[in-house]
């Protein structure tokens, strides 16, 4: 996934506008049944080749809304499994063999703390 849009998400929509992969769903598509938007993790590219970061965290009028998770990559699929991901809900990728990039400069202890994309 890379990113991740939490609770505090207030369905403003300017996410999915910045979105250059299309990977941010609203509240009505979001597959774990959550009134927030979703960032599909099999789709997000960190905006890397497309912004300097993520669009959508840029454009987010909500502090602490979007906040980092594991690259989409082999060496993390186990996090993104079934039942591992998001509270349990069960959620399968829509193409669990994607690997996606990722921006290396960001640790993996701000990835597993869900630290602010934008501070």
């Amino acid at each position: 996934m890379a990113v991740l849009i939490n609770d505090t998400c207030i369905n403003c929509g300017a996410c999915i506008e910045e979105c250059p992969v299309e990977a941010i769903v609203d509240e009505d598509d979001n597959p774990t049944g959550t009134e927030s938007y979703y960032v599909y993790p099999d789709k997000c590219v960190e905006c890397v080749d497309h912004h300097d970061e993520p669009a959508c965290a840029t454009a987010c009028p909500t502090e602490g809304c979007i906040t980092w998770d594991m690259p989409f990559t082999s060496d993390f699929k186990d996090h993104f499994n079934g039942a591992n991901y998001i509270d349990g809900k069960n959620y399968v990728m829509d193409d669990a063999d994607a690997e996606q990039p990722f921006i290396s400069s960001v640790s993996d202890d701000a990835r597993k703390n869900r630290e602010n994309v934008i501070d």
